[in-house]
């Protein structure tokens, strides 16, 4: 009898606290900031931008410095460090010590980056050039992502979709810009007014943190914070988070790979000019930009352990066949390919939430730096193997990557987390 009555004072703590999280989501509601919001997505995508032009120049960099498809692999692997394995880091530090003004320092940084890349006369300047570079999205990211979800006024899934497009259209037209508008090295520096154009439209976003911060006292609040802990046994989350984890990986495996050697694919195999190839690449990231959008929806109506195993595993067809495709068909596939595989990213970091409820920002910072940075650090190995056997051999052995999405069977099914955190309520 004790212990019923144990399990329904508990159970009704959990309803009390279930009642005051939907009263201040509703609330919440009435209060979003589409000003704001809007200032993060353009600014998230001029940084983004920037950033790309640095992937689709690597083959005027290789020509203008004589650099083999190794010293790129390395340029490309301090890149990802800076600007991926660093976001948990800075993420943490924001965390403990928020401020309204790292943003546009992240800007600055980036900006800075860039106006030495074009300058860089050898592999170490370049590769001090590209770090500098990528400090300002280590920045950029977690920060603005917690601004965004301050702004959101409960619309959480809404304000990251409106601040995750902007990134993902920025990173698209990098490669298109650095096609239209870089003939030499010395044109990478007109990137630079991107930087400052984001800093202008930062302004007013970062001085209503700034006065929020001062009026909250300086700690972030949320619905969330209402429920103390997760209610789903430790291991659960361990095993899970580690399935999603090697689902990301071998998925960010696969696109950065394209992402740093596609011009180099196809400049090669099909004799195609280097503003040719930035526009092909310019049409593969435009797609996988498209599947990011699409990928969230379809995951809140079907199930986002459905679009994680078809996001992934979905790919690997048109993955296997690209190899042995010509030009007209690569692109079509690689089209495909962008589109199916990049819807798994929001399902993944949705799925992953909601095991860590109060960790968004950890999560965040996991899924979107460390993890996309641990494949950028594989993926500079591609550059030491393209050396030996040739970037053939590289596209070939790529191909098999998608496959990996098959482990999506060992997730478990949301309605089984429910489940679970609903009998551990009863115990």
């Amino acid at each position: 009898m004790e212990a019923l009555g144990a399990a329904r004072i508990a159970a009704a703590h959990w309803k009390g606290a279930k009642l005051e999280y939907v009263d201040m989501a509703k609330s919440a509601k009435r209060g979003i900031l589409l000003g704001i919001l809007a200032a993060l997505s353009m600014a998230h995508g001029l940084n983004d931008a920037m950033q790309s032009v640095i992937s689709a120049i690597y083959p005027l960099l290789k020509e203008n410095l004589n650099l083999t498809y190794g010293e790129i692999g390395m340029v490309a692997l301090v890149y990802q460090i800076s600007s991926s394995i660093m976001q948990p880091i800075f993420g943490y530090l924001f965390d403990r010590r928020p401020a309204g003004w790292f943003l546009p320092i992240g800007l600055c940084c980036t900006m800075t980056g860039i106006i030495l890349i074009s300058f860089a006369s050898g592999m170490h300047a370049l590769m001090v050039a590209v770090f500098i570079s990528g400090i300002g999205s280590s920045i950029m990211h977690p920060e603005a992502s917690r601004i965004t979800s301050i702004a959101s006024g409960g619309h959480k899934g809404l304000a990251q979709s409106i601040f995750q497009v902007g990134g993902s259209s920025g990173f698209a037209l990098g490669p298109l810009l650095a096609a239209l508008l870089v003939r030499s090295q010395a044109d990478v520096s007109k990137f630079a007014v991107l930087a400052v154009l984001a800093i202008v439209a930062l302004i007013p976003a970062c001085r209503w943190y700034s006065a929020k911060l001062k009026s909250e006292g300086a700690e972030p609040k949320g619905a969330d914070s209402v429920v103390k802990k997760s209610l789903l046994p430790k291991r659960t989350i361990l095993v899970t988070i580690s399935l999603l984890m090697f689902l990301v990986f071998s998925k960010n495996f696969y696109t950065v790979s394209i992402s740093n050697y596609y011009t180099f694919y196809l400049m090669h195999k099909f004799g195609v000019e280097v503003h040719t190839s930035q526009m092909i690449l310019f049409v593969y990231l435009f797609s996988a930009a498209l599947g990011t959008l699409v990928g969230g929806p379809i995951g809140d109506k079907y199930g986002r352990r459905l679009v994680i195993w078809w996001s992934i595993l979905g790919s690997a067809p048109f993955a296997l066949m690209m190899p042995y495709a010509n030009l007209t068909w690569t692109i079509i596939l690689s089209v495909f390919i962008g589109f199916i595989i990049s819807s798994a990213f929001s399902a993944i970091l949705v799925y992953a939430q909601e095991l860590l409820p109060l960790k968004v920002g950890l999560v965040s910072g996991i899924f979107f730096g460390f993890a996309f940075g641990m494949a950028g650090i594989a993926s500079a190995v591609l550059g030491e193997i393209a050396d030996i056997y040739g970037i053939d051999f590289v596209y070939s052995l790529c191909s098999f990557f998608p496959l990996f999405g098959a482990v999506a069977y060992f997730l478990p099914r949301v309605r089984t987390i429910q489940a679970m955190k609903v009998g551990d309520l009863k115990s």
